[in-house]
């Protein structure tokens, strides 16, 4: 299959003056380019992914780059051969991860390249926490060995949970190592630590989506959980495993779906059978509801978007 397209990630934390004219900059440039993204722009940076026809994708990466602001960024960049993105979204945020507390960045962990990430782990012993950082439904698709798993739905829950931490690992004897997907999440959480005492904490630079480009599948089991059409992909595309299960029958699936019922629309793991038979819905509760959305099978099924404020 002819990949013609690239997948790109990045974010990058800088003082942006006026967000919302930034916003009119960005939709301005991209008129005309074969490029579909959702970016969000707020005052203190850019949090962006996209898909696009490589050339456009290129002249993207120069137009940015030629902006002081952004020279800094690290793209993430993937071929594909095709889109993962329904349309171009580009908003005005007032905080680039939902954490809905202020942190000091001035406070984040060490960034460790996945090489010294890799050592890391290999020498780690009884002192050292390995935490994932992301959604509960992002861990149970894949993590790294050994890791802590927070059973949490979404980033708003962390803070919460970073002061019970606290009642299990002593702060201060304590070394932390965190992971998220594309490391923005743990630039926040690194923080956000330190703010709770914990002293010594490292972050993986680049996140899994990089650790796989360097290292492979070393430490790691599993897939990615990607916010984009994709949902599920393998961090090194030669090696594919599944360890996650359908929530029905607990036979071996990576494949999600959100459930017809339209007014649940949860995600959840599925297997094809499963996925027929229930018609597409995550419970029977669901099966049985007023506005279910008649059930369409699918090897790869793409998320179902309700374009409203909040899922925007």
């Amino acid at each position: 299959m002819k990949k013609d397209y690239w997948i790109v990630a990045y974010y990058i934390f800088t003082p942006i003056e006026d967000p919302l004219e930034e916003v009119k900059r960005y939709q301005k440039f991209l008129e005309n380019k074969n490029i579909k993204c959702r970016i969000y722009i707020a005052h203190n940076g850019v949090n962006a992914q996209m898909s696009g026809y490589k050339t456009d994708i290129q002249v993207y990466i120069d137009w940015i780059k030629q902006d002081a602001r952004f020279k800094e960024i690290s793209f993430k960049i993937d071929s594909y051969h095709e889109h993962v993105f329904p349309k171009v979204c580009i908003k005005f945020r007032k905080q680039l991860v939902a954490l809905d507390e202020e942190v000091d960045l001035g406070l984040t962990g060490k960034h460790l390249s996945p090489k010294e990430w890799k050592e890391m782990l290999e020498n780690r012993d009884e002192g050292v926490l390995l935490l994932d950082v992301r959604n509960q439904y992002e861990s149970e698709l894949g993590h790294f060995e050994g890791a802590e798993l927070p059973c949490l739905k979404n980033f708003r829950e962390f803070p919460p949970y970073a002061k019970e931490l606290k009642n299990h690992y002593d702060p201060a004897q304590t070394k932390v190592m965190m992971y998220c997907t594309g490391g923005i999440r743990c630039e926040l959480y690194s923080a956000l630590l330190k703010k709770e005492g914990f002293t010594e904490i490292y972050q993986l630079d680049g996140g899994v989506i990089n650790y796989g480009k360097q290292e492979s599948t070393a430490h790691w089991r599993g897939k990615l959980f990607v916010f984009d059409d994709r949902l599920s992909v393998c961090i090194d595309e030669k090696i594919d495993e599944v360890i996650s299960q359908c929530a029905h029958c607990k036979i071996s699936s990576d494949t999600y779906y959100n459930c017809a019922n339209m007014d649940c629309n949860e995600l959840f793991l599925c297997c094809p059978t499963c996925a027929e038979k229930r018609k597409g819905c995550c419970s029977d509760t669901c099966m049985s509801a007023n506005r279910v959305r008649p059930y369409q099978a699918a090897v790869r099924p793409k998320p179902f978007r309700r374009y409203s404020k909040e899922s925007e």
